[in-house]
């Protein structure tokens, strides 16, 4: 993290002064007064103005693309950045050509860019940042169709009396099935087996 000391005669001051050298908002920066301003004998001699460090704070989206753009440029994509923020959690958006190597077989890849995005993140930065990975918005699609799946699976579960077991899927792809049918009332949802293998099954209540 980047830091620097500055003087002023006020705290205030010296913050602003900060502000103005490294051209970042007041967000954008952590203060530690080392020193309060002081008068010296008849308000001139020896006085003393006040000195403070800032610290820049570590953008943590900048961080996930400058950790990913070595990974783009081996897998030979330069691909378009959209990002949001909301709270705590930081969203990039990848868009462009050929990006189908950055999801993978059923977003294996790309869910691992993202777990390694954000430790990478988070080694970086004092408080904790959720790192959100997306291509071509490949997650709402991949939902929608977990969704449907969902549906079919229950009606099939209710129309055969039997248990119904889908592929092994991730924590988060597993919680899309549970939270797709947490209201029917015929069926119950649960996950056995051990990671990566881990599975939801789709029984009659």
């Amino acid at each position: 993290m980047k830091t620097t000391e500055m003087t002023g005669r006020t705290v205030d001051e010296a913050i602003e002064n900060a502000l103005k050298e490294l051209n970042v908002k007041p967000d954008q920066i952590e203060i530690e007064v080392l020193e309060e301003p002081s008068k010296g004998f008849l308000g001139i001699l020896g006085s003393k103005l006040a000195k403070v460090k800032i610290t820049i704070k570590e953008n943590p989206i900048e961080l996930t693309i400058e950790f990913l753009q070595p990974i783009l440029t081996k897998l030979g994509v330069a691909p378009e950045v959209k990002t949001r923020i909301e709270g705590d959690y930081y969203y990039l958006s990848f868009h462009g050509h050929k990006l189908g190597l950055m999801i993978g077989h059923r977003g294996e890849t790309l869910d691992a860019l993202q777990y390694l995005s954000n430790l990478a993140v988070n080694r970086k930065t004092k408080n904790h940042a959720h790192i959100i990975l997306d291509v071509e918005n490949y997650r709402k699609k991949r939902e929608e169709t977990l969704n449907r799946l969902a549906r079919k699976l229950a009606e099939k579960a209710k129309k055969t009396g039997r248990r119904v077991m889908l592929e092994p899927m991730s924590p988060h792809e597993r919680r899309i099935i549970h939270t797709a049918l947490q209201d029917d009332q015929e069926v119950d949802t649960f996950s056995e087996g051990k990671e990566p293998y881990r599975k939801v099954v789709i029984s009659l209540k």
